[in-house]
Protein backbone atom coordinates (compact mmCIF):
# COMPACT_ATOMS: atom_id res chain seq x y z
CA UNK A 1 0.00 0.00 0.00
CA UNK A 2 2.41 2.44 0.53
CA UNK A 3 4.27 1.56 -2.46
CA UNK A 4 1.13 2.54 -4.26
CA UNK A 5 0.66 5.56 -2.34
CA UNK A 6 4.35 6.93 -3.29
CA UNK A 7 3.95 6.26 -6.93
CA UNK A 8 0.50 7.78 -7.14
CA UNK A 9 1.81 10.80 -4.91
CA UNK A 10 4.66 11.60 -7.01
CA UNK A 11 2.09 11.59 -9.91
CA UNK A 12 -0.27 14.43 -8.62
CA UNK A 13 2.84 15.76 -7.45
CA UNK A 14 3.85 16.52 -11.10
CA UNK A 15 0.33 17.06 -12.76
CA UNK A 16 0.02 19.55 -9.54
CA UNK A 17 3.89 20.99 -10.42
CA UNK A 18 2.69 21.58 -14.38
CA UNK A 19 -0.12 23.70 -13.47
CA UNK A 20 -1.83 24.79 -10.46
CA UNK A 21 1.47 27.21 -9.31
CA UNK A 22 1.49 28.52 -12.99
CA UNK A 23 -2.36 29.25 -11.93
CA UNK A 24 -2.30 31.24 -8.72
CA UNK A 25 1.48 32.77 -9.29
CA UNK A 26 0.99 33.79 -12.91
CA UNK A 27 -2.95 34.03 -13.81
CA UNK A 28 -4.70 35.10 -10.46
CA UNK A 29 -1.97 37.60 -9.55
CA UNK A 30 -2.14 38.96 -12.46
CA UNK A 31 -5.57 39.47 -13.12
CA UNK A 32 -5.78 41.11 -9.52
CA UNK A 33 -2.20 43.14 -10.35
CA UNK A 34 -4.79 44.47 -13.90
CA UNK A 35 -8.38 45.07 -12.51
CA UNK A 36 -6.59 46.67 -8.88
CA UNK A 37 -6.81 45.19 -5.04
CA UNK A 38 -10.14 46.73 -4.41
CA UNK A 39 -11.67 45.46 -7.51
CA UNK A 40 -9.81 41.59 -6.94
CA UNK A 41 -10.99 42.12 -2.72
CA UNK A 42 -14.50 42.56 -4.47
CA UNK A 43 -14.48 39.36 -5.97
CA UNK A 44 -12.57 37.33 -2.90
CA UNK A 45 -14.67 38.20 -0.22
CA UNK A 46 -17.97 37.04 -2.54
CA UNK A 47 -15.98 33.85 -2.98
CA UNK A 48 -15.34 33.29 0.26
CA UNK A 49 -18.92 34.08 0.97
CA UNK A 50 -20.06 31.57 -1.34
CA UNK A 51 -17.98 28.87 0.27
CA UNK A 52 -19.46 29.43 3.67
CA UNK A 53 -23.07 27.38 2.74
CA UNK A 54 -21.18 25.14 0.31
CA UNK A 55 -22.06 22.12 2.95
CA UNK A 56 -25.72 22.53 1.77
CA UNK A 57 -24.29 21.32 -2.14
CA UNK A 58 -22.79 18.31 -0.53
CA UNK A 59 -23.81 17.56 3.10
CA UNK A 60 -20.43 15.88 3.76
CA UNK A 61 -21.14 13.22 0.88
CA UNK A 62 -17.86 13.46 -1.01
CA UNK A 63 -15.87 12.83 1.81
CA UNK A 64 -18.65 9.63 3.19
CA UNK A 65 -18.58 8.49 -0.47
CA UNK A 66 -14.59 8.66 -0.70
CA UNK A 67 -14.19 6.29 2.49
CA UNK A 68 -17.62 4.46 1.35
CA UNK A 69 -16.28 3.05 -2.27
CA UNK A 70 -12.60 2.56 -0.86
CA UNK A 71 -13.93 0.00 1.30
CA UNK A 72 -17.28 -1.12 -0.67
CA UNK A 73 -15.42 -1.17 -4.71
CA UNK A 74 -18.76 -3.03 -5.83
CA UNK A 75 -21.02 -0.59 -4.43
CA UNK A 76 -20.27 2.03 -6.94
CA UNK A 77 -23.34 2.32 -9.41
CA UNK A 78 -25.52 2.00 -6.53
CA UNK A 79 -24.27 5.11 -4.97
CA UNK A 80 -24.21 7.29 -7.86
CA UNK A 81 -28.41 6.26 -8.82
CA UNK A 82 -28.67 7.19 -5.35
CA UNK A 83 -26.94 10.55 -4.83
CA UNK A 84 -26.72 12.50 -8.84
CA UNK A 85 -30.58 13.29 -8.15
CA UNK A 86 -29.79 14.45 -4.45
CA UNK A 87 -27.03 16.75 -5.44
CA UNK A 88 -29.28 18.51 -7.97
CA UNK A 89 -31.44 19.20 -5.09
CA UNK A 90 -28.64 20.35 -3.01
CA UNK A 91 -27.93 22.81 -5.72
CA UNK A 92 -31.80 24.77 -5.46
CA UNK A 93 -31.07 25.13 -1.70
CA UNK A 94 -27.50 26.08 -1.85
CA UNK A 95 -28.59 28.97 -4.23
CA UNK A 96 -31.07 29.51 -2.44
CA UNK A 97 -30.01 30.41 0.87
CA UNK A 98 -26.70 31.78 -0.26
CA UNK A 99 -28.65 34.57 -2.06
CA UNK A 100 -31.52 35.12 0.66
CA UNK A 101 -28.40 35.76 3.27
CA UNK A 102 -26.39 37.74 0.86
CA UNK A 103 -29.51 40.02 0.60
CA UNK A 104 -30.17 39.81 4.13
CA UNK A 105 -26.04 41.16 5.17
CA UNK A 106 -26.94 44.60 2.96
CA UNK A 107 -25.19 43.16 -0.05
CA UNK A 108 -26.14 45.49 -3.30
CA UNK A 109 -27.68 44.39 -6.64
CA UNK A 110 -24.00 44.10 -8.33
CA UNK A 111 -22.59 41.71 -5.30
CA UNK A 112 -25.69 39.66 -5.72
CA UNK A 113 -25.36 39.18 -9.29
CA UNK A 114 -22.01 37.85 -9.30
CA UNK A 115 -22.52 35.68 -6.15
CA UNK A 116 -25.11 34.00 -8.36
CA UNK A 117 -22.40 33.35 -10.76
CA UNK A 118 -20.05 31.96 -8.00
CA UNK A 119 -22.92 30.12 -6.90
CA UNK A 120 -23.31 28.36 -10.26
CA UNK A 121 -19.41 27.76 -10.20
CA UNK A 122 -19.51 26.41 -6.24
CA UNK A 123 -21.89 23.72 -8.10
CA UNK A 124 -19.83 22.86 -10.75
CA UNK A 125 -16.85 22.34 -8.88
CA UNK A 126 -18.36 20.58 -5.92
CA UNK A 127 -20.04 18.02 -8.07
CA UNK A 128 -16.65 17.31 -9.91
CA UNK A 129 -15.13 16.95 -6.30
CA UNK A 130 -17.89 14.31 -5.90
CA UNK A 131 -17.06 12.81 -9.44
CA UNK A 132 -13.43 12.41 -8.20
CA UNK A 133 -14.12 10.92 -4.89
CA UNK A 134 -15.65 7.54 -6.98
CA UNK A 135 -12.56 7.75 -8.63
CA UNK A 136 -9.76 7.57 -5.85
CA UNK A 137 -12.90 5.82 -3.93
CA UNK A 138 -11.84 2.96 -6.29
CA UNK A 139 -8.39 3.69 -6.20
CA UNK A 140 -7.86 5.15 -9.96
CA UNK A 141 -5.99 7.81 -8.45
CA UNK A 142 -4.46 8.58 -12.32
CA UNK A 143 -7.93 9.58 -13.44
CA UNK A 144 -8.41 11.72 -10.56
CA UNK A 145 -5.11 13.18 -10.46
CA UNK A 146 -6.29 14.42 -14.58
CA UNK A 147 -9.42 16.00 -13.47
CA UNK A 148 -7.66 17.40 -10.71
CA UNK A 149 -5.89 20.00 -12.74
CA UNK A 150 -7.69 19.93 -15.84
CA UNK A 151 -10.18 23.30 -14.58
CA UNK A 152 -7.47 24.89 -13.62
CA UNK A 153 -5.38 24.21 -16.64
CA UNK A 154 -8.62 24.83 -19.07
CA UNK A 155 -8.85 28.45 -16.81
CA UNK A 156 -4.79 29.35 -17.50
CA UNK A 157 -5.65 28.72 -21.62
CA UNK A 158 -9.16 30.74 -21.21
CA UNK A 159 -7.80 33.59 -18.76
CA UNK A 160 -4.29 33.74 -20.52
CA UNK A 161 -5.70 34.64 -23.75
CA UNK A 162 -7.97 37.17 -22.35
CA UNK A 163 -5.07 38.34 -20.54
CA UNK A 164 -2.23 38.78 -22.91
CA UNK A 165 -4.03 37.48 -26.32
CA UNK A 166 -5.14 41.13 -27.38
CA UNK A 167 -8.51 39.07 -28.10
CA UNK A 168 -10.45 42.79 -26.62
CA UNK A 169 -10.39 46.75 -26.73
CA UNK A 170 -11.95 46.33 -23.69
CA UNK A 171 -9.37 46.38 -20.47
CA UNK A 172 -9.97 42.41 -18.51
CA UNK A 173 -12.41 42.90 -16.44
CA UNK A 174 -13.08 40.82 -13.27
CA UNK A 175 -16.53 39.51 -14.56
CA UNK A 176 -14.32 37.71 -17.42
CA UNK A 177 -12.60 35.93 -14.52
CA UNK A 178 -15.42 34.50 -13.13
CA UNK A 179 -16.71 33.85 -16.97
CA UNK A 180 -14.00 32.06 -17.22
CA UNK A 181 -13.77 29.78 -14.13
CA UNK A 182 -17.58 28.92 -15.31
CA UNK A 183 -16.59 27.18 -18.77
CA UNK A 184 -13.93 25.49 -17.41
CA UNK A 185 -15.66 23.77 -14.60
CA UNK A 186 -18.41 22.99 -17.18
CA UNK A 187 -15.74 20.95 -19.93
CA UNK A 188 -13.89 19.29 -16.44
CA UNK A 189 -17.26 18.17 -14.89
CA UNK A 190 -18.02 16.32 -18.82
CA UNK A 191 -14.37 14.99 -18.81
CA UNK A 192 -15.06 13.37 -15.00
CA UNK A 193 -17.97 12.19 -15.50
CA UNK A 194 -17.77 10.59 -18.74
CA UNK A 195 -14.57 8.59 -16.94
CA UNK A 196 -16.64 7.74 -14.01
CA UNK A 197 -19.32 6.21 -16.00
CA UNK A 198 -17.00 4.40 -17.80
CA UNK A 199 -15.84 2.70 -14.40
CA UNK A 200 -19.10 1.98 -12.83
CA UNK A 201 -21.01 1.13 -15.88
CA UNK A 202 -24.70 2.31 -17.06
CA UNK A 203 -26.87 3.91 -14.19
CA UNK A 204 -30.15 5.18 -13.54
CA UNK A 205 -31.00 7.86 -11.16
CA UNK A 206 -33.50 7.47 -8.43
CA UNK A 207 -35.47 10.18 -7.10
CA UNK A 208 -36.10 8.01 -3.79
CA UNK A 209 -36.62 9.38 -0.46
CA UNK A 210 -35.43 6.66 1.18
CA UNK A 211 -32.76 6.71 -0.70
CA UNK A 212 -31.71 9.87 -0.14
CA UNK A 213 -32.59 9.63 3.77
CA UNK A 214 -30.24 6.93 4.16
CA UNK A 215 -27.37 9.01 2.32
CA UNK A 216 -27.85 11.77 4.57
CA UNK A 217 -28.48 9.56 7.80
CA UNK A 218 -24.89 8.61 7.04
CA UNK A 219 -23.15 11.49 5.74
CA UNK A 220 -24.42 14.15 7.95
CA UNK A 221 -21.26 13.84 10.37
CA UNK A 222 -19.34 14.32 7.59
CA UNK A 223 -21.81 17.44 6.68
CA UNK A 224 -21.40 19.14 10.01
CA UNK A 225 -17.58 18.31 10.12
CA UNK A 226 -17.10 19.95 6.66
CA UNK A 227 -19.48 22.82 7.92
CA UNK A 228 -17.51 23.98 10.94
CA UNK A 229 -14.18 23.44 9.05
CA UNK A 230 -15.01 25.60 6.57
CA UNK A 231 -16.59 28.56 8.42
CA UNK A 232 -13.07 28.77 10.56
CA UNK A 233 -11.13 28.47 7.58
CA UNK A 234 -13.13 30.90 5.38
CA UNK A 235 -14.91 33.87 7.66
CA UNK A 236 -11.77 36.09 7.46
CA UNK A 237 -11.81 37.78 4.17
CA UNK A 238 -15.67 38.73 4.98
CA UNK A 239 -15.56 39.34 8.24
CA UNK A 240 -12.87 41.97 6.81
CA UNK A 241 -15.00 43.25 4.12
CA UNK A 242 -18.38 43.71 6.15
CA UNK A 243 -16.35 45.00 9.56
CA UNK A 244 -14.60 47.98 7.85
CA UNK A 245 -15.36 51.15 5.64
CA UNK A 246 -12.93 49.78 3.60
CA UNK A 247 -13.20 46.43 3.44
CA UNK A 248 -12.72 45.41 0.28
CA UNK A 249 -9.58 46.93 0.14
CA UNK A 250 -8.39 44.86 2.99
CA UNK A 251 -9.70 41.67 1.56
CA UNK A 252 -7.89 42.44 -1.66
CA UNK A 253 -4.14 42.87 1.08
CA UNK A 254 -5.30 39.69 2.31
CA UNK A 255 -5.99 37.89 -0.60
CA UNK A 256 -2.01 38.94 -1.95
CA UNK A 257 -0.97 36.53 1.26
CA UNK A 258 -3.47 33.96 0.93
CA UNK A 259 -3.01 33.28 -2.62
CA UNK A 260 0.64 32.08 -1.68
CA UNK A 261 -0.77 30.19 1.20
CA UNK A 262 -3.20 28.11 -1.09
CA UNK A 263 -0.52 27.83 -3.65
CA UNK A 264 1.43 25.83 -0.76
CA UNK A 265 -1.23 24.40 0.43
CA UNK A 266 -2.12 22.54 -2.57
CA UNK A 267 0.76 20.22 -2.49
CA UNK A 268 0.04 19.49 1.30
CA UNK A 269 -4.18 18.75 0.05
CA UNK A 270 -2.37 16.04 -2.58
CA UNK A 271 -1.76 13.65 0.49
CA UNK A 272 -4.81 14.01 2.46
CA UNK A 273 -6.36 13.20 -1.14
CA UNK A 274 -4.64 10.35 -1.71
CA UNK A 275 -4.74 9.39 2.46
CA UNK A 276 -8.49 9.05 2.73
CA UNK A 277 -9.05 6.34 0.65
CA UNK A 278 -6.01 4.54 1.36
CA UNK A 279 -6.50 4.57 5.18
CA UNK A 280 -9.95 3.75 5.15
CA UNK A 281 -9.27 0.64 2.91
CA UNK A 282 -6.16 -0.28 5.37
CA UNK A 283 -8.85 0.66 8.73
CA UNK A 284 -11.17 -1.68 6.79
CA UNK A 285 -8.70 -4.57 6.56
CA UNK A 286 -7.72 -3.91 10.05
CA UNK A 287 -4.25 -2.70 9.49
CA UNK A 288 -1.67 -0.75 11.00
CA UNK A 289 -1.90 2.51 9.88
CA UNK A 290 1.31 3.88 11.84
CA UNK A 291 4.02 3.22 9.38
CA UNK A 292 2.16 5.60 6.82
CA UNK A 293 1.43 7.88 8.86
CA UNK A 294 4.73 8.12 9.84
CA UNK A 295 6.18 8.21 5.86
CA UNK A 296 3.44 10.49 5.10
CA UNK A 297 3.95 12.99 7.64
CA UNK A 298 7.93 13.39 7.23
CA UNK A 299 7.30 13.91 3.69
CA UNK A 300 4.29 16.90 4.43
CA UNK A 301 6.14 18.76 7.08
CA UNK A 302 10.13 19.38 6.14
CA UNK A 303 8.72 21.15 3.16
CA UNK A 304 5.92 23.01 5.19
CA UNK A 305 8.59 24.19 7.57
CA UNK A 306 11.16 24.93 4.54
CA UNK A 307 8.46 27.07 2.85
CA UNK A 308 6.39 28.86 5.54
CA UNK A 309 9.59 30.16 7.68
CA UNK A 310 11.27 31.13 4.77
CA UNK A 311 8.59 32.95 2.80
CA UNK A 312 7.82 34.75 6.10
CA UNK A 313 11.41 36.00 6.76
CA UNK A 314 11.36 37.25 2.64
CA UNK A 315 8.00 38.35 2.56
CA UNK A 316 8.60 41.98 1.48
CA UNK A 317 10.94 41.24 -1.13
CA UNK A 318 8.24 38.51 -2.35
CA UNK A 319 5.55 40.76 -2.15
CA UNK A 320 7.23 43.29 -4.62
CA UNK A 321 8.13 40.90 -7.06
CA UNK A 322 4.39 39.49 -7.72
CA UNK A 323 2.36 42.69 -7.12
CA UNK A 324 2.20 46.49 -8.21
CA UNK A 325 -0.06 47.59 -5.31
CA UNK A 326 1.68 46.94 -1.97
CA UNK A 327 0.14 48.15 1.14
CA UNK A 328 2.34 48.62 4.56
CA UNK A 329 0.15 45.46 6.26
CA UNK A 330 0.66 43.50 2.87
CA UNK A 331 4.41 41.90 4.40
CA UNK A 332 3.34 40.87 7.80
CA UNK A 333 -0.28 39.64 6.56
CA UNK A 334 2.22 37.25 4.20
CA UNK A 335 4.23 35.89 7.18
CA UNK A 336 1.27 35.14 9.24
CA UNK A 337 -0.60 33.40 7.31
CA UNK A 338 2.52 31.32 5.63
CA UNK A 339 3.45 30.47 9.23
CA UNK A 340 -0.48 28.72 9.07
CA UNK A 341 0.89 26.23 6.39
CA UNK A 342 2.62 24.21 9.03
CA UNK A 343 -0.57 23.45 11.36
CA UNK A 344 -2.47 23.04 8.15
CA UNK A 345 -0.10 20.45 6.70
CA UNK A 346 -0.31 18.62 10.09
CA UNK A 347 -4.34 18.70 9.85
CA UNK A 348 -4.03 17.39 6.47
CA UNK A 349 -1.92 13.89 7.83
CA UNK A 350 -3.98 13.81 11.15
CA UNK A 351 -7.30 15.26 10.31
CA UNK A 352 -7.39 12.49 7.89
CA UNK A 353 -6.95 9.68 9.50
CA UNK A 354 -9.33 10.76 12.14
CA UNK A 355 -11.89 11.07 9.84
CA UNK A 356 -11.17 7.19 7.74
CA UNK A 357 -11.36 6.37 11.34
CA UNK A 358 -14.97 7.87 11.70
CA UNK A 359 -14.10 10.23 14.71
CA UNK A 360 -16.31 12.69 13.66
CA UNK A 361 -17.55 13.45 16.94
CA UNK A 362 -14.30 14.53 17.93
CA UNK A 363 -13.59 16.17 14.58
CA UNK A 364 -16.79 18.11 14.89
CA UNK A 365 -15.74 19.52 18.48
CA UNK A 366 -12.76 20.67 17.66
CA UNK A 367 -13.97 22.53 14.50
CA UNK A 368 -16.41 23.90 16.84
CA UNK A 369 -13.76 24.99 19.16
CA UNK A 370 -11.66 26.34 16.13
CA UNK A 371 -15.20 28.41 14.61
CA UNK A 372 -15.03 30.49 18.87
CA UNK A 373 -11.65 31.11 18.31
CA UNK A 374 -11.51 32.44 15.10
CA UNK A 375 -14.62 34.61 15.04
CA UNK A 376 -13.48 35.81 18.72
CA UNK A 377 -10.24 36.91 17.30
CA UNK A 378 -11.78 38.64 14.40
CA UNK A 379 -14.03 40.34 16.26
CA UNK A 380 -11.50 41.47 18.60
CA UNK A 381 -8.41 42.41 16.32
CA UNK A 382 -10.18 43.54 13.41
CA UNK A 383 -11.08 46.51 13.88
CA UNK A 384 -7.63 47.52 15.36
CA UNK A 385 -5.63 45.77 13.66
CA UNK A 386 -7.41 45.27 10.27
CA UNK A 387 -5.85 42.47 8.13
CA UNK A 388 -3.27 41.68 10.04
CA UNK A 389 -5.51 41.15 12.99
CA UNK A 390 -7.50 38.65 10.27
CA UNK A 391 -4.06 36.89 10.08
CA UNK A 392 -3.49 36.48 13.48
CA UNK A 393 -6.56 34.67 13.87
CA UNK A 394 -6.04 32.39 11.18
CA UNK A 395 -2.87 31.49 12.42
CA UNK A 396 -4.18 30.91 16.14
CA UNK A 397 -7.05 29.18 15.03
CA UNK A 398 -4.58 26.66 12.68
CA UNK A 399 -2.30 26.22 15.33
CA UNK A 400 -4.73 25.18 18.28
CA UNK A 401 -6.90 23.18 15.64
CA UNK A 402 -3.75 21.25 14.70
CA UNK A 403 -2.47 20.86 18.12
CA UNK A 404 -5.83 19.55 19.17
CA UNK A 405 -5.63 16.38 16.80
CA UNK A 406 -2.11 15.72 17.43
CA UNK A 407 -3.61 14.87 21.01
CA UNK A 408 -6.71 12.79 19.81
CA UNK A 409 -4.58 10.94 17.69
CA UNK A 410 -2.32 9.70 20.78
CA UNK A 411 -5.46 9.43 22.88
CA UNK A 412 -7.32 7.29 20.37
CA UNK A 413 -4.20 5.46 18.17
CA UNK A 414 -1.90 4.81 20.98
CA UNK A 415 1.09 5.49 18.28
CA UNK A 416 4.59 5.34 20.12
CA UNK A 417 5.85 8.68 20.88
CA UNK A 418 8.72 9.16 17.91
CA UNK A 419 11.17 11.72 20.07
CA UNK A 420 13.84 11.56 17.79
CA UNK A 421 11.41 12.20 14.91
CA UNK A 422 10.20 15.31 17.15
CA UNK A 423 13.62 16.61 17.62
CA UNK A 424 14.36 17.00 14.12
CA UNK A 425 11.55 18.67 13.96
CA UNK A 426 12.51 21.05 16.10
CA UNK A 427 16.05 21.42 15.09
CA UNK A 428 14.91 21.96 11.43
CA UNK A 429 12.34 24.64 12.94
CA UNK A 430 14.97 26.35 14.57
CA UNK A 431 18.21 26.03 12.02
CA UNK A 432 15.58 27.87 9.39
CA UNK A 433 15.21 30.92 11.42
CA UNK A 434 18.70 31.30 12.60
CA UNK A 435 20.06 30.89 9.04
CA UNK A 436 17.33 32.89 7.71
CA UNK A 437 18.43 36.25 9.25
CA UNK A 438 21.61 35.00 8.36
CA UNK A 439 20.84 34.72 4.96
CA UNK A 440 19.04 38.41 5.39
CA UNK A 441 22.40 40.18 6.05
CA UNK A 442 24.19 38.66 3.24
CA UNK A 443 24.64 41.68 0.64
CA UNK A 444 23.51 40.77 -3.11
CA UNK A 445 20.11 39.22 -4.72
CA UNK A 446 17.61 38.15 -2.07
CA UNK A 447 16.64 35.66 -4.75
CA UNK A 448 20.09 33.92 -4.15
CA UNK A 449 19.63 34.34 -0.69
CA UNK A 450 16.06 32.73 0.00
CA UNK A 451 17.69 29.92 -2.46
CA UNK A 452 20.48 29.42 -0.21
CA UNK A 453 18.39 29.18 2.69
CA UNK A 454 16.28 26.31 0.76
CA UNK A 455 18.64 24.28 -0.76
CA UNK A 456 20.50 24.36 2.88
CA UNK A 457 17.77 23.41 4.73
CA UNK A 458 16.34 20.36 2.93
CA UNK A 459 19.70 19.32 3.13
CA UNK A 460 19.26 19.63 6.38
CA UNK A 461 15.85 17.68 6.30
CA UNK A 462 17.41 14.78 4.82
CA UNK A 463 20.44 14.84 7.14
CA UNK A 464 17.70 14.90 10.12
CA UNK A 465 15.98 12.16 8.39
CA UNK A 466 12.74 13.92 8.53
CA UNK A 467 12.75 12.75 4.94
CA UNK A 468 14.11 8.99 4.67
CA UNK A 469 14.97 8.51 0.65
CA UNK A 470 16.50 5.03 1.74
CA UNK A 471 12.90 4.36 2.92
CA UNK A 472 11.29 6.23 -0.10
CA UNK A 473 13.46 3.65 -2.35
CA UNK A 474 13.00 0.90 -0.86
CA UNK A 475 9.14 1.45 -0.95
CA UNK A 476 9.21 2.31 -4.23
CA UNK A 477 11.69 -0.77 -5.03
CA UNK A 478 8.66 -3.14 -3.64
CA UNK A 479 10.46 -3.98 -0.27
CA UNK A 480 6.90 -2.29 1.39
Amino acid sequence: MQKKFLTNLGLLFLLTLLVKPFWILFIDREVQNVVGTENYGFYFSLLNFSFLFNILLDFGITTYNNKNIAQNPDGISEQLSAIVGLKFIFAVLYTIVTLSIGFGIGYETLQIQMLALLCLNQFISGFILYLRSNLSGLHLFRSDAVISVLDRFLMVCICGALLWGNISDQPFDIWWFVYAQTAAYGAALLVALTLVLKASGRISVQWSVASWKKTLNESMPFALMVLLMTIYMRTDSVMLERMLPDGAMYAGIYAQGYRLLDAAMMFAMLIAVLLLPVYSRMIGKQEAVEGITRLSYGLIIAPALILAISVSLYSKEILSLLYLDINEQSSSVLSLLMLSLIPISTTYVFGTLLTANDNLKHLNLMAFMGILINIGLNLILIPSMKAEGAAVASVVTQFAVAIIQVFLIQYIFKFKVNYPFLLSILLLATLLVGFGQITKTLSGNWMLNIGILVLCTTAAAFLLKLISLKSVIGILKGRD
